[in-house]
C-alpha cells in the first residue's frame, strides 16, 4: 500500500490526527519525565544505610530530675541494656542513621576558609561499641579504644582524638592518596583531629534529596553524648528483634521510673518513615503517567473507530472491488502509525525540553535519553495496541454494504484502485 495515498486521506482529516499526534506527545512528555523521577527516588529509598537495619532499633530517652548524673546514669544504661540475653552491644549517639535529624559539620583539609576542599558531612557521637553495634565494615585502621572517648555536652567544643570516617568521605578529601593517619580540620569544633579508621558505608541521617549530596560522607567522633535527650542505638541478634524491644524498654523504666521514653523504634521502620514523601510521590506519578497513558489511548481508540463508522460504505466499496481484509486491517494500523509516530517524536523533543526546564528550576538529574527511547516505543506499542480492535472491526464490514443505496457518494483517494 502506498503511503502517499495514507497521508492523502488523513489531509480529510486534519483535526482528528493532529489531536491524536498532540495527545501522543503531550503524554509521552509527562510519561518519560515521570517515570524517571519515580526510578529516581526508588533508588534513594532503597540506599543501603551500612548497617545491620534488619536487627537494630532506637530507644529515645529524655532524662529528667538531676541532670548532673547524666554521664553516669547513661553508662549504667548502657551496661544494662548490654547485659540483655538477646542484644549484641549497644551505644549512646546524637543521631543515627534514617532519622531525618541530625549534626552535620565541615570537614576540609585546613583551617583555610577560602580553600576549594570543604566537605560537608554528617557527625556521629560513638564509642568502641558503635561498629559491632551498628555492623558496620571496618576497612582501614582501627576501632575507637576505650580511652579516647570522653563526655560531651550538646554545646560543648572539644577536640576528637581521632575519628572514623566513610570510604566515599576519604575519597572526596584524598581522591588520590590514602587518607588514613591524615589530619583534618574539623570546622563544627575548630580542630583539626587525625583519621584513625574508615568504615565502607554509613550514611547521613538525612534522606531528603536536597541533601543528598551528604549521603554517604559520615564521621564518627569519639564521644559520649550528655544531654537531657539521646539516643540508644541497640542491636538485638537475629530473629530476636521484636522480643527485645519491649524488654529493653521495660530494663530501662525499671532502672529509673522517672525517665520519659519516648519512642521505640526499629531501623526498618525508621526507614519506612524517612521515605514516606518519596513512596507518596511515586504513587502520585503512577496515577498521573497511568491516567494520561489511559486517556491517550482511549483517544486513538476513540477516533479511529470513528474514522472507521464514518467510512463504513467506502470500505465496502473497496472490499467489492478485491480489497482483502487484510488490506483494510493494515491500512488503519499503517495510518494510526503514521499519526502516532509523528506524535512520539514531537514528544522526545519535548521530554527532553521539559528535562532541561526542570534541571535548570529545581537542580534535578538530566534524563537519560535511554529513557526517552523506551518511553517512545512503549507509547508507540501501545498505540498499535489500541487501534488493535477498531482495525479489526473496519476489516469484518461486509462488500455487501456497497450495494446499498448510497447517494453521492465520493470515495476518497486511498480507495481508488488502478
Amino acid at each position: 500500500m502506498e503511503l502517499h495515498l495514507i497521508i492523502s486521506a488523513m489531509r480529510r482529516n486534519k483535526v482528528g490526527a493532529m489531536l491524536i499526534a498532540v495527545q501522543t506527545a503531550v503524554t509521552l512528555a509527562v510519561l518519560c519525565n515521570g517515570l524517571f523521577i519515580l526510578q529516581q527516588r526508588l533508588a534513594l529509598s532503597d540506599r543501603p544505610s551500612g548497617t545491620d537495619e534488619a536487627n537494630i532499633f532506637v530507644i529515645t530517652n529524655r532524662a529528667v530530675g538531676d541532670l548532673s548524673r547524666l554521664s553516669a546514669q547513661v553508662r549504667t544504661d548502657l551496661l544494662l541494656l548490654r547485659a540483655l540475653p538477646a542484644v549484641v552491644d549497644a551505644y549512646a549517639t546524637n543521631a543515627y542513621p534514617l532519622s531525618n535529624s541530625g549534626w552535620s559539620n565541615i570537614i576540609a583539609l585546613n583551617d583555610d576558609h577560602e580553600q576549594q576542599v570543604r566537605i560537608p558531612s554528617a557527625s556521629y557521637f560513638a564509642d568502641d561499641h558503635t561498629i559491632d553495634t551498628l555492623g558496620l565494615k571496618l576497612i582501614a585502621g582501627r576501632n575507637f579504644q576505650a580511652d579516647e572517648i570522653v563526655d560531651r555536652e550538646r554545646w560543648l567544643t572539644m577536640r576528637p582524638r581521632g575519628i572514623i570516617i566513610t570510604k566515599a568521605l576519604a575519597r572526596a578529601l584524598f581522591p588520590h592518596g590514602n587518607a588514613l593517619d591524615k589530619s583534618v580540620f574539623l570546622q563544627g569544633e575548630r580542630q583539626f583531629a587525625p583519621i584513625i579508621g574508615i568504615v565502607d558505608t554509613l550514611q547521613a541521617p538525612w534522606t531528603s534529596v536536597v541533601r543528598n549530596r551528604l549521603v554517604n560522607n559520615s564521621i564518627l567522633e569519639p564521644f559520649h553524648f550528655i544531654s537531657p535527650i539521646s539516643f540508644y542505638v541497640v542491636r538485638a541478634k537475629p530473629g530476636l528483634l521484636a522480643g527485645v524491644m519491649p524488654a529493653a524498654e521495660s530494663a530501662l523504666r525499671s532502672a529509673d521510673p522517672s525517665r520519659i521514653i519516648e519512642k521505640v523504634q526499629s531501623l526498618s521502620v525508621a526507614r519506612a518513615e524517612a521515605y514516606r514523601d518519596d513512596r507518596g510521590l511515586a504513587i502520585i506519578l503512577t496515577v498521573i503517567c497511568s491516567a494520561l497513558l489511559v486517556a491517550t489511548l482511549c483517544g486513538i481508540a476513540g477516533l479511529t473507530s470513528y474514522w472507521v463508522a464514518q467510512l463504513r460504505k467506502q470500505i465496502g466499496i473497496r472490499r467489492a472491488l478485491g480489497a482483502t481484509r487484510a488490506i483494510i486491517f493494515y491500512y488503519f494500523q499503517t495510518e494510526n502509525f503514521l499519526v502516532v509516530s509523528v506524535g512520539t517524536v514531537v514528544g522526545v523533543a519535548l521530554a527532553i525540553g521539559l528535562n532541561i526546564w526542570m534541571v535548570s528550576r529545581f537542580q534535578m538529574t538530566h534524563l537519560q535519553y535511554s529513557y526517552a527511547v523506551v518511553s517512545g516505543a512503549i507509547v508507540l506499542l501501545l498505540g498499535q495496541l489500541a487501534a488493535l480492535w477498531p482495525a479489526l472491526q473496519a476489516a469484518k464490514i461486509s462488500p455487501g454494504i456497497a450495494t446499498r443505496r448510497i447517494d453521492r457518494i465520493s470515495p476518497p483517494p486511498f480507495f481508488n484502485i488502478q
